[in-house]
């Protein structure tokens, strides 16, 4: 039965990124990014656990380091074969679904997750997703869902670089292989062009601004409707990150 699947939320974290190095543990408030998206992925009410996959490169001991003080599962693995490094900490978390997250999204919201695992249990298929082909949501509230079968699959039988590097994309270049559900924002929420993500200095300058705001009321625990209705508020912040781009998959 698929409500029996163990359904594992994966992370994937690391401190060497070339745009915006230790993003991951940027602060906001007390916390840091990991911290933070850790702490509101154990609001989902569907997932069974949370792994975050980081590498054995020295630099990853930190995030190792923190893991273990908050008792949170890790696996290492290699730096540039992302695909390869996620499909091994699956295979240690013993998962059948595979929920995709990456670090740099630290304003995920969980009921978004929620939503995306409760259509792929509801439905016959193989990705749900909302940051495939059919992009609709702000950058940075991705969910995806897949059998950790079906990931492994991909891992053994495409030796394709690109395809190591982005995870999910083999599901996306071939829709033809594959049933994908492609969820759609509600309309009051389809702001596609919006930033909720941290991959530039500017993006870290534009979520601490929403972060110093939201959590005077919400904590940590803000959606993606009080970021939206803040930043409908607040249209001049929309400003500081704009031209900020999305790196190409190829």
């Amino acid at each position: 039965m698929k409500n029996s699947l163990r359904k594992v939320a994966s992370i994937e974290a690391r401190m060497g990124s070339s745009r915006l190095p230790g993003k991951v543990l940027k602060k906001f408030g007390n916390e840091t990014a990991l911290s933070l998206l850790v702490k509101r992925l154990k609001k989902s009410k569907t997932l069974d656990d949370i792994v975050i996959a980081t590498t054995v490169e020295k630099k990853d001991d930190l995030i190792c380091d923190w893991c273990k003080s908050n008792q949170i599962p890790f696996f290492r693995g290699s730096e540039e074969d992302v695909l390869d490094r996620v499909v091994k900490a699956h295979e240690f978390m013993k998962s059948d679904l595979v929920i995709e997250i990456t670090g740099d999204c630290p304003f995920t919201d969980p009921a978004i997750i929620d939503l995306a695992v409760e259509t792929f249990l509801a439905n016959k298929v193989d990705v749900v997703s909302n940051c495939g082909n059919t992009l609709t949501w702000p950058l940075g509230q991705y969910a995806q869902v897949f059998p950790f079968e079906l990931l492994k699959n991909v891992n053994e039988k495409n030796n394709d670089q690109s395809v190591h590097e982005h995870v999910s994309l083999f599901f996306y270049e071939n829709p033809e292989l594959f049933k994908i559900y492609e969820l759609i924002a509600p309309k009051r929420w389809q702001y596609p062009d919006i930033r909720i993500v941290l991959d530039y200095e500017e993006d870290f300058i534009f979520l601490t601004k929403i972060f110093k705001h939201l959590s005077k009321k919400y904590d940590i625990y803000f959606g993606i409707e009080e970021i939206i209705k803040f930043l409908n508020n607040n249209p001049k912040y929309l400003e500081i990150n704009k031209n900020m781009l999305e790196k190409s998959a190829r």
